[in-house]
């Protein structure tokens, strides 16, 4: 069985085929067509309209695909047309929380239907989606019968029995579910592993801040890709502190990184020099800590030019909210590991990496976050605290809160309407920014669609 777009009579269809003896015995047409999230089929293809059964050993089995099996019209379509195995093919994003989902639709959908499915789902990533496999198979009674492992591609053999065209899934192999961290962990790896190797790139070089931003990317990097495909380059200023040198060098060392350290100072200098005159008069601001990160960027990029590797950018989906980066400087690269990953997050995942192997220096967690653009900054400087900061962006990013249900939820109204602002005028960014790993129900990008020109603000 495989799926396949099949056009006819002028239409297209998401179809799968049954071939049997190197011949198609049978075709479904996707019947349930997302148009959500990440899902755009409707400006595709057409919506099919009649079940698929055919015959596998005697036993009459029916054939759906993925969005099908989270809406009853297609197994009890199925189900009338004397199907008694159901076969569901998925390539089923990865959200966190999604097996647990999956696992009280396909109950809901076997009971519905009086018959056993099998779940059958993609593994690997593909552009800013990740496919966790953990295929399974449920019994009649939506029990669970089978469940492979996620994030690793197998063949897994699953018996059934037959008595009197009655369908039976005896109890087999259960694959231990996964921490809610280890899940998310595990994406990203498989993400960043994929986006590199699919796209032909010959490794990956980040800048390693001595932050846990790139702390932990790098970890993630290395997991992927091995060691030997990595490169970590610490790109020091004046405002850099010996604690952040330290950091990035002994992180390197431990994961056995190609690492060297390039000062940007001579090229931020030049910089200054050549626009000394366009500036004269003007105080210094945001442009001289821009220079900086615009600086690490154009090596990166240069380094990336030079040696066929992917730049991987380190801003987590705290930063990216509410524009916490700089255009063409740390946003500069090609894929954003962290760029649906919340700070919080960032934390919890640096702990759970440390806890397999102590790669993260604990210093570089419980250091207060900074971007080192100034002297003695910290990012709290000029945003709450994460714990509320991210709190505030789950409820309106992830959940369309409006700003006064943010309020109204017990957050200082001053934080609720001054983060809202800069998640609204920060689009013009996110619309920038490289491609970033999906691990939460909505990531920037596909997922949410905002205006750049928007004349509304909260509480107008």
């Amino acid at each position: 069985m495989l799926g396949y777009p099949w056009r006819e009579h002028g239409k297209l269809y998401n179809s799968a085929g049954v071939i049997r003896d190197g011949e198609l015995v049978a075709r479904y047409d996707k019947s349930c067509l997302p148009n959500y999230q990440v899902f755009d089929e409707q400006r595709y293809f057409v919506a099919g309209s009649a079940p698929c059964v055919f015959d596998i050993a005697g036993v009459r089995a029916a054939v759906t695909i993925c969005e099908d099996v989270w809406f009853p019209g297609p197994t009890a379509a199925a189900a009338a047309a004397g199907a008694r195995l159901m076969l569901n093919l998925n390539a089923s994003p990865f959200h966190r929380g999604k097996q647990h989902k999956r696992h009280e639709v396909l109950a809901a959908r076997a009971r519905e239907g009086g018959l056993p499915i099998l779940y059958v789902n993609q593994v690997g990533g593909q552009d800013e989606l990740i496919f966790d496999g953990g295929s399974l198979v449920v019994d009649a009674n939506g029990t669970p019968c089978f469940q492979a492992p996620q994030f690793g591609e197998g063949l897994f053999p699953v018996t059934l029995t037959v008595d009197a065209g009655v369908v039976s899934v005896p109890a087999q192999s259960i694959a231990p579910p996964l921490e809610p961290i280890a899940s998310v962990y595990g994406a990203l790896v498989i993400g960043v592993r994929d986006y590199v190797r699919k796209n032909g790139f010959k490794g990956v070089v980040l800048g390693l801040s001595g932050g846990i931003d790139s702390a932990l990317t790098l970890a993630i990097a290395v997991d992927a890709l091995g060691a030997a495909q990595v490169e970590a380059i610490m790109l020091p200023f004046r405002y850099t502190s010996q604690l952040s040198k330290d950091g990035a060098r002994i992180e390197a060392e431990r994961l056995g990184v190609r690492y060297r350290s390039i000062d940007i100072a001579p090229v931020v200098d030049a910089c200054t020099q050549v626009l000394a005159e366009e500036f004269a008069g003007l105080a210094a601001d945001k442009t001289e800590e821009n220079l900086q990160a615009r600086a690490r960027g154009l090596l990166l990029m240069a380094i990336s030019n030079k040696k066929g590797y992917l730049v991987l950018t380190t801003g987590n989906k705290s930063e990216m909210a509410v524009g916490y980066a700089t255009l063409y400087g740390d946003m500069a690269g090609g894929l954003d590991v962290l760029k649906d990953v919340p700070k919080v997050t960032v934390f919890e995942l640096s702990r759970y990496r440390n806890s397999i192997a102590p790669v993260i220096p604990e210093d570089v967690i419980t250091r207060p976050p900074s971007a080192e653009l100034a002297p003695d900054q910290k990012d709290e400087d000029s945003l709450p605290p994460y714990p509320v900061l991210d709190r505030i962006l789950e409820l309106y990013v992830e959940q369309d809160a409006s700003a006064a249900d943010i309020v109204a939820a017990g957050f200082a109204a001053e934080d609720v309407y001054r983060v809202v602002r800069m998640v609204d005028v920060n689009e013009y960014k996110r619309r920038q920014a490289p491609v970033g790993l999906r691990v939460s129900e909505r990531a920037f990008g596909r997922d949410r669609r905002y205006p750049i020109t928007n004349g509304w603000r909260a509480g107008d």
